[in-house]
């Protein structure tokens, strides 16, 4: 049973808006690709779970805090036998441990975080975690690669990895595996449900404006702006994916909403956004069927 399904993150959100409304610096668009080929991963190993037998919970995109430390968790499954600490990886390509332990793409010689570390600090937190709620249960921690044509060299036999030719066999061992619930269990799960924290504390987003934000209906699948209304959808010269318009209106609002939370949403402000590709009528409907009009002597908006 999935309790917590995985969605994008704030951040990823944000700076998906940005990459198709403004230049992004060489370092955000990096971030950005980071963020997006990240999700793209954990939504490709969502699959392999999504039809597990017996009973589970399953939590994704979990961010914790304890001792004023912030840990995140990819995917947690919790089983009668043991609690799986999951943290999926989507890197493509060659990469190796060397003598020190750093991790490191053989191509680019690019050291990144080593995978492993960052687990077994999740595991100390999340220990920490079960202690101040007087909690224990025996937890199985593994980073799961997930790109078929992944492959890690001078690996210790040892290590808590599961790699790509592996994950259809671990997935049947947990599958095949007896599981039934107590209450301990539904009592961790609504633990870490409410425990959860929406943003990380440390985030840097860029800075913007909205006058330098390019406006309109961008497409819903390639983000491009060669969108133009056909009738009652929106579509897409490029790749040629069609919307309805209410929903793209929609999906606009929610995007103005996360970008500039202080601004009102009114009328003017979703046409100008839209840049005038809408007609005030159209807007006007949308705005009264999905949101609440908030009536001011002056000014009325919309929540």
């Amino acid at each position: 049973m999935i309790l917590k399904h995985r969605e994008k993150s704030k951040e990823l959100l944000i700076l998906e808006s940005l990459h198709a409304r403004m230049e992004l610096t060489k370092n955000e668009k990096s971030r950005f690709r980071n963020l997006a080929r990240g999700f793209e991963g954990e939504q490709k190993f969502d699959r392999f779970i999504e039809d597990l037998s017996e009973e589970r919970y399953v939590l994704n995109d979990l961010l914790l805090e304890v001792n004023q430390s912030y840990f995140q968790l990819d995917t947690v499954i919790i089983s009668q036998e043991a609690v799986y600490l999951l943290d999926s990886k989507y890197y493509e390509g060659d990469f190796y441990f060397d003598s020190s332990g750093k991790f490191v793409a053989k191509k680019s010689n690019f050291h990144y975080k080593n995978p492993v570390d960052q687990l077994n600090r999740s595991v100390t937190l999340f220990g920490q975690f079960l202690r101040q709620h007087q909690l224990s249960f025996i937890t199985e921690p593994l980073v799961i690669f997930i790109h078929p044509e992944f492959t890690l060299y001078q690996a210790p036999m040892d290590l808590p990895i599961i790699f790509p030719t592996q994950l259809p066999r671990f997935i049947r061992m947990l599958d095949e595996s007896p599981s039934t619930l107590a209450s301990s269990h539904k009592k961790l799960a609504q633990l870490l449900l409410t425990s959860h924290c929406e943003d990380y504390p440390g985030t840097v987003l860029p800075t913007y404006e909205y006058e330098q934000l390019r406006k309109g209906v961008c497409c819903l699948v390639c983000q491009s702006f060669r969108v133009v209304v056909q009738g009652k959808v929106f579509g897409c010269q490029d790749c040629g994916a069609r919307e309805k318009i209410q929903e793209g209106v929609v999906r606009s609002v929610e995007e103005f909403r996360l970008l500039f939370p202080e601004r009102a949403v009114t009328r003017g402000s979703v046409e100008e956004w839209c840049g005038g590709m809408v007609s005030r009528d159209t807007i006007k409907r949308v705005l009264a069927k999905q949101y609440q009009l908030m009536k001011k002597s002056q000014n009325s908006y919309y929540v």
